[in-house]
């Protein structure tokens, strides 16, 4: 049993959207809106912001429903991600929430209250996301999941440790669900951006090389979910690099992060 696509444009007829308030977030539910998406269930904690992509998918002809509410409150998040997942059946879930926290001006080091509330909403909630919304795709033998990492998955940041141990493990659990779930028609696709233009992206120290906008992020995605790539990864040179430096050894790797100016003192 296939996923409903539009047939002209082959795009899921149904997608949701965690953190769709955010660069990533908001550029997807505007590119499948575009791209002829027909419903579109977007959560999102900023009520103002929510209303404006909602708002602008609507202009483009897509019918959308909206959710305010905290990804960390699991228990009303698992409450509308069932119901929804009963009573619209989404194609497509991109779980998309994410925070990022650092280690300060003066590397004073990440606070545990923010460590706490990161691994909440960018592991916690993540695999909440999933088992909330899994048992009615299997059901229905059909349904793509799609996982938001980051190449920082693939070598830890000084400034950012945390947050790189965060999208290591969206990874590495994406990967072993997509296998687990192999021969049961639910794809489950790893996301690894780059730099991508957003609020979070600039408030992370150090350099961005190779910085793409959100909407040529987004496009990369959707063309990637569309083609079921078990890891979807951009732009290429920082993908290859990234990936290289977490097969050297690290005292090579960490030599090379602080020549490029990354946690050099």
């Amino acid at each position: 049993m296939m996923m409903q696509r539009n047939a002209l444009s082959g795009v899921p007829e149904c997608v949701l959207i965690t953190g769709a308030t955010g660069g990533i977030g908001a550029a997807l539910a505007f590119e499948y809106a575009r791209a002829g998406s027909r419903t579109l269930i977007l959560q999102g904690r900023d009520a103002r912001r929510l209303r404006e992509v909602a708002e602008g998918c609507e202009a483009v002809g897509a019918r959308v429903l909206t959710e305010r509410l905290d990804v960390r409150d699991l228990e009303a998040l698992g409450v509308w991600l069932r119901s929804v997942s009963l009573g619209e059946m989404p194609d497509l879930v991109v779980a998309g929430a994410g925070v990022n926290i650092d280690t300060g001006a003066r590397r004073q080091g990440e606070t545990w209250e923010d460590v706490q509330r990161l691994l909440e909403v960018n592991i916690q909630a993540v695999v909440a996301t999933v088992h909330a919304v899994l048992p009615a795709m299997r059901a229905r033998r059909q349904g793509q999941i799609a996982l938001m990492s980051s190449l920082a998955a693939w070598r830890g940041l000084p400034e950012t440790p945390s947050y790189c141990a965060s999208k290591a493990a969206v990874k590495v659990y994406g990967e072993a669900m997509r296998d687990g779930l192999a021969g049961e028609g639910v794809h489950v696709n790893v996301v690894m951006p780059g730099y991508v233009e957003s609020r979070m992206c600039f408030d992370m120290p150090g350099p961005k090389p190779f910085l793409w906008d959100a909407p040529r992020a987004a496009r990369a995605i959707r063309l990637g979910l569309r083609a079921n790539r078990a890891r979807i990864t951009f732009p290429f040179p920082l993908s290859l690099g990234t990936f290289l430096l977490s097969v050297i050894h690290p005292a090579v790797s960490g030599w090379i992060l602080r020549k490029l100016g990354y946690g050099g003192r």
